[in-house]
């Protein structure tokens, strides 16, 4: 029987989906009905303010992740770069102990 193909997992996105689920359940416990009205404005900017932050926040974090990603990334290929041009440089490099020792050089 063949089973069912399952799909590689991805963090980000399992991640990213979190978030949003997270999102979503903070929007579902604010209920304006619930404040007095007094009252209602200021906690309702207060807490989209505070959510928006958390967003902002999260946002940052994932651009700073990709960045340093990508930096150490490049780094890493200068660094493989540079072992390859040395590699290079010794493999042509004049060696002249190996010609006086096969006698075609004094």
């Amino acid at each position: 029987m063949m089973q069912p193909r399952r799909s590689p997992r991805n963090p980000f996105l399992f991640a990213l989906i979190s978030l949003q689920l997270q999102f979503l359940s903070g929007l579902a416990d604010n209920n304006p009905s619930d404040h007095k009205k007094e009252n209602k404005g200021v906690s309702e900017h207060a807490s989209k303010g505070s959510t928006g932050l958390k967003i902002l926040f999260v946002i940052l974090g994932v651009v700073a992740v990709i960045a340093s990603g990508v930096f150490l990334f490049k780094l890493w290929q200068r660094k493989k770069r540079e072992e390859q041009h040395a590699r290079l440089l010794k493999l042509f490099e004049d060696d002249d102990e190996l010609e006086v020792e096969l006698g075609m050089r004094d």
